[in-house]
């Protein structure tokens, strides 16, 4: 034993843990054996390799042909490398004003089960009677193979090397610019975004004797982002990750809520949850969506436990489908949109010391250790500003409000020239990265905020807060939010300048 966990350690040290599948065949049996399910998706019909493109397609294109009446298929977009993104639609035609549903698979190349799982819901969705009854109050709207380009070479990427959930504000990845601009126009109340984990992390071998792995099956991500409303946060865990971990309880599969790990100088942080933008769960959330982001155990071991993945996810979507058809009059209520009398620009996340279920590596055990949680659904506002009726951009800033309409944000401009007293974002101190970062040079600043009368010019933008996506807008527009259009490098700026971007404070209309 002792000479494995050295092999192992050593496998991390060289850097080859991406090529290495260490879920022995003990830990499989013990902790992960597999399911059995029905061979309904091309990749569930073969012992080797996963649905290709070609396969995707014809899959779809059989139930279509079965299923006109229900299920259309749409391109919504290219891959960089020239291949159609295909969408689905399932709905009945027999009433207006349903619950819209988005569900995603494959935005990460290498988590291949996520696609699979969106598969045989699909497929059971449509011939399984049981769950016919979901369409009569829900319109589904599923992508299940969002990163093409990185899903014929299993790499996470896509074709130009960027992170396709790093790319929700920025918008700089050609896929991300489809597939957030057929989100927003779908409008979706309830979003869920299916994804892989690695459960053997490089700077897990520093942990125990020889390393140790995630015991979970399934871990949910659900935002802790501030500018979410707070009814909104807690119907999403109280009501839909709810439901779906007592579906999962059932089935004996092991969930909590979504953790990774990184190395900081030297020691190991755990990070629970999220509040950023960036990523999928919570720009969902902040567009004013019931939203999770799944995270099935998966990348890194191959077909391991393909069955028993491919059925976690499958278990998940089910059970939010069930959540949305059982509390379809609720979720009209919850998701009004509030109005927040403060905007928060910069948190920070409550930091504790817990106890986490692991894999011992060196016995195959299941233990517990004592870690260091960054919690994110536990975050404090660490920079606050009051919330603007408005916010204006001056007329020359087309690509942002390009992007703010790519995000679902509705924008108005001005039908003359009109001197208003707004609050205008001086930058006091400026750092910008010396490298790049998921294709930008990111941009560090802090501002002050003056008051003065400005001369607009006819043509000027007006984005309302008065929309449901007003989180979204703070995300976006206040330059020090970590995702903003200034913090990527999407809206250039330097030391001492005036930003193009002003906040108006009155209630009055403008347009």
């Amino acid at each position: 034993m002792k000479k494995i966990g050295i092999i192992f350690c050593l496998f991390i040290a060289f850097g080859f843990v991406n090529e290495l599948n260490p879920q022995s065949k003990e830990i499989t049996q013990k902790f992960f054996p597999e399911i059995e399910i029905e061979n309904t998706t091309p990749a569930l019909k073969k012992t080797k390799g996963y649905t290709s493109y070609e396969e995707l397609i014809q899959f779809l294109n059989e139930l279509q042909l079965k299923h006109p009446e229900i299920l259309t298929i749409t391109f919504i977009g290219e891959s960089q490398k020239g291949k159609a993104i295909p969408m689905v639609s399932l709905n009945k035609k027999n009433q207006e004003n349903k619950v819209k549903v988005w569900l995603q698979g494959g935005l990460h190349g290498d988590e291949m089960a996520s696609t699979e799982a969106m598969l045989f819901l699909l497929e059971k969705l449509l011939n399984d009677p049981n769950y016919l009854y979901l369409l009569d109050k829900l319109h589904i709207c599923m992508v299940p193979m969002a990163n093409i380009d990185g899903y014929e070479k299993e790499d996470r990427y896509a074709a130009n090397g960027l992170d396709l959930n790093r790319d929700q504000t920025k918008l700089l990845i050609k896929e991300s610019v489809f597939l957030k601009q057929t989100f927003s126009d779908f409008n979706a109340d309830v979003a869920v975004d299916f994804h892989e984990f690695r459960p053997y992390r490089k700077e897990y071998a520093q942990l125990g004797n020889f390393g140790i792995s995630s015991r979970q099956d399934v871990m949910f991500m659900s935002s802790g982002n501030l500018n979410v409303p707070e009814k909104l946060r807690n119907y999403t865990n109280s009501v839909f990750v709810k439901n779906a971990q007592l579906a999962l309880d059932k089935e004996g599969l092991k969930h909590r809520e979504y953790l990774t790990s990184d190395k900081v100088l030297g020691e190991i942080h755990f990070n629970q949850g999220s509040n950023s933008a960036r990523s999928s769960a919570t720009s969902y959330a902040l567009a004013n969506t019931i939203s999770s982001l799944i995270e099935v155990r998966g990348v890194g071991i191959g077909r391991t436990s393909f069955k028993r993945r491919i059925f976690t996810g499958f278990t998940i979507g089910l059970s939010y489908l069930k959540s949305a058809y059982e509390h379809a009059s609720e979720l009209k209520e919850i998701l009004k949109p509030d109005t927040l009398s403060l905007v928060v620009v910069k948190s920070k996340k409550e930091i504790t010391n817990e106890p986490l279920s692991v894999i011992d590596l060196e016995t195959n055990n299941e233990i517990n250790i004592e870690v260091e949680i960054h919690n994110a659904s536990k975050s404090t506002a660490t920079l606050s500003r009051n919330r603007p009726f408005y916010y204006l951009i001056d007329n020359s800033q087309t690509e942002l409000i390009t992007k703010l309409h790519i995000l679902g944000i509705k924008t108005e401009t001005l039908t003359s020239d009109k001197t208003l007293e707004v609050e205008s974002y001086l930058v006091k101190e400026y750092e910008k990265s010396p490298e790049k970062d998921e294709g930008v040079y990111s941009q560090n600043i802090k501002t002050e905020i003056i008051t003065k009368n400005i001369l607009f010019n006819k043509g000027s933008f007006l984005v309302n807060m008065n929309q449901e996506n007003a989180g979204l807008i703070v995300e976006v527009l206040e330059p020090e939010a970590p995702n903003s259009f200034v913090s990527f490098g999407v809206l250039q700026t330097n030391k001492d300048a005036v930003l193009p971007i002003y906040r108006y404070m009155r209630n009055e209309k403008l347009y």
